[in-house]
């Protein structure tokens, strides 16, 4: 009796804020927390908001007391007031309660019930999404990162229980990255040795869901249990966290990314590293995309030497991203990306071919040429997706680049495939492309539907400057023996290409020169050519002018191109490309010469185009393919001058002789020698037109007047000296005169003064 007397007194003697926390409790946990009492000590929380912090720490006491006495009713009571607390004061000692409030929630998470991780996880999700008024300096969550990841990857033997720890901590991340993202003043969730934890626990959840993925049923269909799978949660999760991210947080947020693929030999299966990167794609801002891009390019270097399958991996979600990104996928540094995959391009070509990737240990590693090719066809397609992205004139440059890092045919022994003509994607913008897939003689390409619109100025200007570059590569790679019917059917195609999107009437002129060049080197027997490769050859001249008479609309030329092909049908069909381009051509073992009406005529179709408006002089000169760098020599305008070997200087000194002196032959010296003259002419030019600008700034107004007038007289003399040889009067009829000093000269009468023979009348 003196016992409980002295208990009960002391009891009553006890802090207050003690009292209303221990009135929360019943005395049998099933029955939950007393919400009356529950009530009181938030209106006490709320009127003293000092003892914020010392309920905070008295519920720590209770809850780890019950945590240790494995009393789990009472510790769920415990948790549930301090939500309550929490969600209900907002003052400046909120702080403090919270250190108190994470202590127990880190106590939870530390044992090994499931249950308990799981309420604490809980109680952490809802801290979470709170706003609180006052910043916290000094506050981290370090342990909470490493924990949650720790439970995402958790391996517990029942699956039920497994599921739901690792939904927990996906939610546990998710709440960090809540609370910690936008905050200053925590540290930043954003660093390397937070993103290598939280990262790859999504993914590996990610993962773990993708082989359901296509065995569950459809949303509308499944029950709730279903829909809240782990890979959906963290999908939602990870969307969550890529969308948070500025521009200087997307290389930490991918760069886990990429190590988990690597780590897990993920490239090589496709399906997974694409399904991440169109989550990145579509989560991070338009405006960013361009980082993974390059990232990715930088991963492709680092995995040079890696294996086909693993380089082909990483082009295929380049592909797949680049398409997802548009626009802005390439970002500042077009050319770099197109360089980077250019080099991979000439890298696998260089394996299969050395049949190593160390040029210096040869057959460390086993190629495979099959692996190899398919990933220079995914290379290719990559390309062209990327090309697809820019506009028009940035399509041009490109072209212009991918050009001058293809290598010159024969430079290696064989010609890689020439994939699946995505590469076209470069030229064709109405679509196009797929009406030539094939080679063939079409009678009337009305059928074909094209799309032909008027060529653009910034067209015009490309190929006035670099359309040699592109017919010599036509010609070389047409010359190559070891072309087969698909490099054929290329050349087809970017032909037709060139003369619907990119000709105007001096490319239509130089088009048909290199078909007629084409069809003289199937003749040539100095370039030793098999005898398909002729025919080949001389089946893309006759496909190519039965298409291109067609598109200029001269009767005469499609007159001329219809009987040639009609006499090669009747005598030689395996010149035409139905008997060359099929699974197995139909082609002589031996290539007889050939002359008159089996050829197309260059004569015949420079006289016929002439008459319809086209350049004779050019249609005449024969096409000739240069090695030399005429691309850069910015002052030769005409075609005439990058084909002429020899420049023939004519003597004028004489008006009655015309005296031509031998022809001075052209060298590399005397090619750089014009480059460097024409800069310092340049450079004079400059000088002489800053002295006139400076003399009609300084100089009195006078001396300008007087200098204006002087070249005003001299121009008005020159005019009248013009003027009286072009338009003098013919001599009269009536003969000549006599001057004071003895000469003859020719009387000129006006016009009406003379008289004219009958016949001459009318």
């Amino acid at each position: 009796m003196y016992k409980r007397w002295v208990c009960g007194c002391c009891g009553a003697l006890r802090p207050r804020y003690k009292r209303l926390v221990d009135n929360i409790f019943p005395e049998d946990p099933e029955d939950g927390l007393v919400k009356a009492n529950m009530e009181k000590l938030t209106f006490y929380a709320l009127s003293a908001p000092e003892k914020l912090d010392r309920i905070g720490a008295y519920l720590s006491e209770r809850l780890s007391r019950d945590v240790a006495r494995h009393r789990y009713g009472y510790v769920c009571i415990a948790m549930e007031a301090l939500d309550q607390l929490l969600m209900a004061c907002h003052c400046q000692s909120i702080n403090l309660f919270v250190e108190s409030f994470l202590k127990m929630v880190r106590k939870l998470l530390e044992a090994d019930k499931p249950n308990l991780q799981i309420l604490g996880t809980n109680s952490f999700v809802k801290f979470a999404n709170i706003e609180e008024d006052t910043p916290s300096y000094h506050r981290s969550y370090d342990f909470f990162v490493s924990r949650f990841s720790e439970m995402c990857h958790s391996n517990y033997e029942d699956p039920d229980i497994r599921t739901k720890i690792r939904m927990a901590g996906i939610k546990g991340l998710q709440g960090v990255v809540r609370k910690t993202v936008n905050d200053e003043l925590q540290a930043n969730i954003w660093d390397p040795q937070h993103m290598d934890k939280i990262v790859p626990s999504l993914l590996f959840n990610l993962q773990s869901g993708e082989g359901t993925e296509s065995r569950s049923p459809s949303p509308l269909q499944a029950s709730e249990k279903e829909r809240e799978s782990p890979a959906e949660l963290t999908e939602r999760c990870f969307r969550e966290l890529l969308g948070r991210s500025a521009y200087g947080n997307i290389k930490n947020a991918v760069t886990p990314v990429l190590m988990h693929l690597d780590n897990h030999s993920l490239w090589e299966g496709k399906t997974f590293a694409v399904r991440c990167f169109k989550i990145i794609m579509y989560s991070i801002q338009s405006q960013h995309s361009h980082l993974v891009i390059q990232q990715l390019l930088g991963h492709l270097d680092a995995n040079s030497k890696s294996s086909a399958t693993v380089r082909a991996g990483i082009v295929e979600v380049l592909l797949e991203s680049a398409a997802i990104a548009a626009s802005g996928s390439v970002g500042p540094t077009v050319l770099e990306v197109f360089n980077t995959l250019l080099r991979h391009l000439r890298l696998s070509v260089d394996y299969e071919l050395t049949g190593s990737y160390d040029r210096i240990n040869i057959g460390t590693k086993i190629i495979k040429e099959h692996e190899e090719r398919q990933l220079q066809e995914a290379v290719i397609r990559t390309i062209g997706s990327f090309a697809n992205t820019l506009p028009t004139y940035q399509r041009s440059e490109v072209m212009l680049f991918i050009m001058g890092k293809v290598p010159i045919p024969g430079m290696h022994p064989t010609l890689p495939s020439t994939g699946s003509g995505t590469d076209l994607i470069l030229i064709d913008r109405h679509d196009n492309l797929p009406k030539f897939s094939t080679i063939s003689i079409i009678s009337d390409i009305s059928v074909l539907k094209l799309k032909v619109d008027k060529c653009s100025r910034q067209d015009n200007l490309f190929m006035k400057k670099h359309a040699q570059h592109l017919y010599r590569h036509i010609y070389l790679c047409s010359k190559e023996q070891s072309s087969m019917q698909p490099h054929f059917e290329k050349l087809y195609s970017l032909l037709a290409l060139i003369s619907m999107e990119l000709a105007n009437e001096e490319v239509v002129v130089d088009l048909i020169r290199v078909a007629l060049a084409l069809q003289d080197l199937a003749l040539s027997s100095e370039e030793m050519l098999p005898v398909y490769n002729r025919c080949a050859i001389h089946a893309l001249s006759s496909a190519y002018l039965n298409l291109i008479s067609q598109l200029t609309t001269v009767p005469a030329f499609c007159q001329h191109v219809h009987e040639v092909i009609e006499m090669r049908q009747k005598e030689s069909p395996y010149l035409l490309p139905e008997d060359v381009f099929i699974e197995n051509p139909k082609i002589p073992k031996t290539l007889e010469k050939l002359e008159g009406e089996l050829l197309f005529q260059q004569a015949k179709i420079t006289e016929v185009l002439g008459g319809s408006g086209y350049n004779t002089e050019r249609l005449a000169t024969p096409y000739v393919p240069q090695f030399t760098d005429e691309d850069r020599l910015s002052k030769r305008k005409s075609v005439g001058e990058t084909i002429s070997l020899q420049v023939e200087v004519e003597s004028r000194n004489s008006p009655e002789k015309e005296e031509r002196t031998p022809a001075e032959e052209i060298t590399f010296e005397t090619l750089k020698n014009t480059i460097v003259d024409s800069v310092g002419v340049e450079e004079q030019e400059k000088e002489r037109r800053r002295q006139v600008v400076e003399k009609f700034q300084k100089a009195p107004f006078e001396e300008i007047a007087a200098h204006c007038g002087a070249r005003a007289t001299m121009l008005q003399s020159k005019l009248n000296q013009i003027f009286e040889i072009t338009i003098r009067p013919p001599p009269s009829p009536s003969g000549t005169i006599t001057s004071s000093y003895g000469q003859t000269q020719s009387r000129s009468v006006p016009v009406y003064e003379m008289k004219f023979p009958d016949l001459c009348v009318y």
